[in-house]
């Protein structure tokens, strides 16, 4: 569903985005330079798919376990 909103923007900014953006397609450019802001990414998906590919899981582990000595020797 679309919902509409009147902005008001400075008159050089608009004469811009006509021109270069054109007509019809200014609210189209302004959504997607905006939504990565507004838009929260879905994590647990995200994550998920990470969790999933087990090269990659293998490989933080090795990470992770080299590590752990690391720790043990820092001075506390």
């Amino acid at each position: 569903m679309q919902k509409k909103l009147t902005i008001t923007i400075d008159e050089e900014i608009y004469e811009g985005l006509y021109q270069i953006i054109g007509p019809r397609r200014i609210s189209g450019f302004i959504q997607e330079l905006v939504r990565p802001y507004v838009i929260s990414p879905d994590l647990d998906a995200a994550y998920a798919a990470m969790a999933a590919d087990e090269s990659r899981e293998a490989e933080a582990w090795e990470w992770a376990e080299a590590t752990v000595g690391d720790v043990a020797n820092e001075a506390g």
